[in-house]
């Protein structure tokens, strides 16, 4: 399972003139893997959901996609907060990246997430597992009201009712345990039958 949020291409420092280097709030491939190994990393994810006209929702988005060994799997709106970035940005940054520029999330009015999921390498310690780290993630409920199409490695966004999506066949499918985060999420806008 992997939580990875890919680093844009790198940007040129003015200030040195050696050229292209990352930009200030990302880190290169050596120094995220050294500080995987060090420290717990910050993470958002994102539910993404329709509601109707009272605010219920009615439909989950779950993004279908590659991972890293070429299995397709089931996962959710996920990414790093970046050094200096408010939860809000990060919120919204990942949620452009995943679904595209026109899917026109609100995000939630209090940075309260419903949800505080604690990734770790081994399986067993939580529900959530990422083998190639310890990550705490903020998760949040995000209703959409535009048009989705999933960009970067996300292959599709496929749209069920709350019950499809917390079904055993649906839940066993979605990555790293959070098909667990996809439950709490639904007991959170009062949809967990």
């Amino acid at each position: 399972m992997s939580v990875r949020t890919p680093d844009p291409d790198p940007t040129p420092d003015p200030l040195d003139g050696s050229g292209a280097r990352p930009g200030p709030a990302w880190l290169s491939d050596i120094e995220l893997e050294q500080i995987r190994r060090r420290l717990p990393l910050l993470y958002v994810e994102a539910v993404p959901v329709r509601v109707d006209g009272l605010g219920q929702v009615t439909e989950v988005g779950v993004l279908l996609r590659a991972n890293a060994v070429g299995e397709i799997t089931r996962t959710l709106v996920s990414g790093r907060v970046m050094y200096g970035e408010t939860l809000r940005e990060a919120l919204f940054r990942h949620l452009e990246k995943d679904l595209g520029p026109m899917a026109f999330p609100l995000l939630p009015a209090s940075p309260v997430p419903f949800q505080v999921a604690e990734y770790f390498p081994l399986p067993g310690v939580s529900a959530f597992t990422d083998e190639r780290q310890h990550a705490v993630s903020l998760a949040y409920v995000v209703p959409v009201t535009g048009t989705c199409e999933p960009r970067q490695d996300a292959l599709e966004i496929t749209w069920m009712t709350p019950d499809e999506a917390v079904s055993p066949t649906v839940c066993e499918e979605l990555e790293g345990g959070r098909g667990a985060l996809v439950k709490a999420a639904m007991a959170a806008v009062g949809k967990l039958t």
